[in-house]
């Protein structure tokens, strides 16, 4: 049981999607489709010249969690399509906590087996305690990452059918 002051510095979820990968991964690698799919974050845009992620590409996720509403410029730093793709939150002095996410794309006999994980690298005890507090929701994101995981999935198997 995780402590109510706080926050796991890093999680794993994974499950698997009726989709082939490259379906998938057209959903996933397109960051500005990420409100499609995800309970935290509800808007991307690119920053920049940006179009696609490459490493060193930035973006800005508009996220909101219960009454809280919140920004982060997020950084692509690696690609390997259609198998991976990583990027990270990034410092500020106001959110002076970093995160490092990465999912990977499995093939499996009835699809695709997604995996979601994270790092946090960085995370100052204060704001660890704040956040605890006033956002209990990343006591515990397991559940909450599993079902965006098979979101992404049910929104990438009717894209699989079209790019056939």
């Amino acid at each position: 049981m995780t402590s109510t002051r706080r926050i796991p510095r890093s999680g794993e979820v994974g499950v698997t999607v009726p989709a082939p990968a490259d379906a998938v991964w057209r959903v996933l690698s397109d960051v500005t489709r990420t409100g499609e799919w995800s309970h935290e974050c509800h808007q991307v845009r690119w920053l920049g010249a940006a179009t696609a992620a490459r490493p060193g590409t930035r973006f800005r996720g508009r996220n909101r969690s219960g009454w809280m509403r919140w920004s982060r410029v997020c950084e692509i730093l690696a690609v390997d399509p259609p198998r991976e793709l990583v990027w990270r939150t990034l410092a500020t002095p106001t959110l002076p906590d970093s995160t490092e996410w990465r999912i990977r794309l499995e093939p499996d006999a009835s699809g695709t087996r997604i995996v979601q994980s994270y790092q946090v690298t960085k995370l100052p005890r204060w704001l660890e305690l704040l956040l605890a507090m006033v956002n209990p929701s990343h006591r515990d994101r397991t559940q909450a990452l599993a079902q965006d995981l098979q979101r992404l999935g049910e929104i990438a198997a009717p894209s699989a059918s079209r790019h056939r």
